[in-house]
């Protein structure tokens, strides 16, 4: 039942004023910091991932001290020379420096010794320094951006190669993070020092120029230090890192410090991990180049919707909010608001972790916030009182689930009410209460409503609803649910197990001074499940000849003394959460193939004190269906004497004894064949 109808202005002020708040946000910078952290959070709800095809080589403040090395004036190049033999020879793929050499070194000497070591290894990637080029200032090759290059001896080292240079510049947001590859244009100079690496090591995605611009937003792996890191010195010494964790690998080679002053630049952005963490509050500028390196690589960058396709988007999530909740009694709608908002944050971890795509979805919180707020302002008080009697109606026949999508979304009971089905693989129970008949006679009508009433309640809202199940239809005292439908539950199975058991445990019941024993079926199927009738008149079901099938193995109970029988696609879809006795093969009545039968006697943990007596059972239902009549009423009798009573013992001692007055066929596979229902 929907909310009065409410005033034009109304709808017209709930459809349109999120849809304008989400307009402002996403096209101006007051949208900014949402955008961001729309970007940044899902990072922190996703796993850490382990990238292989690249390492960092750090020089930070240990190999300033080992090796001797000043903060304020550049490293000694010959240092840099036998790094770059010792990676050479340990097999890298690439050995990216993102360590700017525009400036000869006072002893060309080690200038030389560099420039040889390049040449040799023929796999060194060099950073140059861009920056923008003033008015009247010659530009490297007459482009708008002035470029650096190595010097002239290392740029020789090179053999002219301009794919082994590229550019360090880092172009970080506002917060100082950088989000956006920036890889430059066709026409530019240089590439990045990631896309000239990646190029370098053979990446697909970096082998024209003309894929420079296409947009790519940064995929971070982990917090800082998820990219393996070695001191500079110990990369260095031979033996102190195996060659092996160089071997195929892209090396980049950079700075990453924390002794300079306060006031002094560091090569190091805000990353998103920075939100939750001091600790990985910066990352150095060459872990941020790797991995975009990485991003390219492993072709794994993130992307976005093309704008007007994000702002199509947040418009239809906007007006559908304010009109959606708009609908709905202000604590419902509060519900809706909820699971949107997690809807968003999922959809935003998702689509980062499984489809590698991000879009500003904290806009869309917003707008539904707005939209929720708006909903409470115009729906009255009335309208609560109303909608909450209609759902204590329904919810008697309904799951909560299906009573959720009844009252929130109108298009959902307009198709909900249409005629059809579809196959579903579900999980059936049928419950019924033993000689009912007898039991209930003499009773007068209005004590019988009662009690069944009270029976039905303590079934539903104990049993069936609280593992999500949806109740079909009450047949006399008979109770027909399922699971898996109209809501999709991976473990229908076992939640339809879990009722069984609560159905069991939930307490004693009596009528008429006599207690009530409830024989439930369990089983797991495919079934054509919808609505049978028309639009005047139908009823939710499912059909097919696993819903008879359910059907049957309650009335098995009677025959077997149990009260919990499940099929074997029940149990082993279920798993090793439930205890279960195997009780046979069955040919029942109406079905050509034969039956697995359990017994369900408990979660797991729950009945280890049942171990001994299902292992004799076990033994000696295996005698009996291998012929060995003898040995199996050995075993059944003695599982009488550790479970007095029991049913299935006592069924297969009565089957023995017709089987030696009338000995099955030769062909006979231990199965029993039941004639009746």
């Amino acid at each position: 039942m929907a909310p009065n109808r409410q005033p034009s202005w109304s709808r017209w002020t709930a459809a349109l004023l999120p849809v304008a708040v989400g307009g402002v946000l996403f096209a101006t910078p007051l949208g900014d910091p949402l955008v961001r952290w729309s970007y940044d959070l899902p990072f922190l709800a996703r796993p850490t991932i382990q990238p292989r095809e690249a390492v960092m080589i750090y020089m930070d403040d240990e190999s300033h001290d080992v090796l001797g090395q000043p903060y304020n004036v550049p490293w000694d190049r010959t240092l840099h020379a036998r790094l770059v033999e010792r990676l050479t020879e340990a097999g890298a793929r690439v050995i990216a420096f993102d360590v700017l050499f525009n400036d000869p070194d006072p002893r060309p000497e080690r200038d030389l010794a560099l420039s040889n070591a390049i040449h040799r290894s023929g796999r060194v990637v060099l950073a140059a320094d861009t920056t923008s080029a003033q008015a009247g200032q010659e530009a490297w090759l007459a482009w708008a951006r002035k470029v650096t290059p190595p010097t002239a001896a290392l740029w020789a080292a090179l053999a002219g190669a301009d794919r082994d240079v590229g550019s360090a510049e880092m172009k970080p947001e506002a917060d100082f993070a950088v989000r956006e590859h920036m890889h430059g244009s066709p026409d530019d100079p240089v590439a990045s020092l990631s896309w000239a690496a990646a190029r370098r090591f053979g990446a697909a995605a970096a082998q024209s120029d003309l894929n420079r611009p296409a947009e790519r937003w940064v995929n971070y792996y982990g917090p800082p230090g998820t990219i393996r890191p070695f001191s500079y010195h110990l990369a260095l010494e031979r033996g102190a890192v195996p060659d092996d964790a160089f071997r195929d690998k892209a090396v980049f080679v950079g700075s990453r410090l924390v002794t300079l002053a306060a006031n002094q630049r560091k090569d190091e952005f805000v990353n998103p991990y920075s939100v939750v963490s001091r600790r990985h509050r910066f990352m150095p500028g060459v872990e941020v180049q790797a991995t975009i390196f990485l991003n390219l690589v492993r072709q794994d960058w993130l992307r976005r919707w093309p704008r007007p396709v994000e702002a199509l988007v947040l418009s239809g999530l906007g007006a559908g909010a304010g009109l959606g909740l708009l609908r709905l009694r202000p604590w419902r709608a509060s519900g809706l608001a909820s699971l949107l908002i997690l809807g968003l944050s999922a959809g935003a971890w998702l689509g980062l972790a499984r489809g590698l795509w991000w879009f500003p979805w904290l806009i869309g919180v917003v707008q539904v916030l707005l939209a929720l707020a708006l909903a409470v302002v115009f729906n009255s008080f009335a309208l609560f009182v109303q909608k909450r009697l209609y759902e204590q109606t329904v919810a008697l026949y309904l799951s909560p689930k299906l009573v959720r999508k009844f009252s929130q979304d109108p298009r959902f009971m307009a198709e909900f009410l249409k005629p059809g089905a579809h196959k579903q693989r579900l999980t059936f129970l049928f419950s019924d209460i033993a000689n009912f008949t007898s039991i209930s006679e003499g009773m007068d009508s209005d004590d019988l409503a009662l009690a069944m009433n009270g029976y039905f309640e303590k079934a539903i809202s104990l049993c069936i609803h609280p593992t999500d199940g949806t109740v079909v239809k009450y047949i006399g005292d008979a109770i027909y649910a399922l699971w898996n439908a109209p809501d999709h539950q991976p473990d229908h199975a076992l939640r339809a197990c879990r009722a069984a058991l609560r159905f069991r445990d939930h307490g004693a019941h009596s009528m008429n001074g006599q207690p009530l024993i409830t024989r439930i079926g369990l089983h797991t199927g495919v079934a054509n499940v919808g609505n049978f009738g028309s639009t005047a008149r139908f009823d939710y079901t499912a059909l097919g000849e696993n819903v008879n099938l359910a059907s049957r193995m309650e009335g098995l109970n009677k025959y077997l003394g149990t009260t919990l029988l499940a099929t074997g696609e029940t149990c082993r879809e279920a798993g090793d959460e439930v205890i279960t006795r195997w009780c046979g093969r069955f040919r029942l009545k109406g079905f050509e193939k034969s039956v697995e039968v359990h017994e369900l006697l408990g979660l797991r943990g729950e009945v280890a004190e049942t171990e001994e007596w299902r292992q004799r059972f076990a033994a000696a239902l295996v005698n009996f269906q291998h012929r060995r009549f003898e040995e199996a009423e050995a075993g059944f009798k003695a599982t009488i004497e550790l479970k007095p009573g029991d049913g299935p013992s006592r069924f297969y001692l009565d089957q023995i004894a017709e089987l030696r007055l009338h000995p099955p066929a030769p062909d006979w596979a231990g199965e029993v064949e039941l004639k009746e229902k």
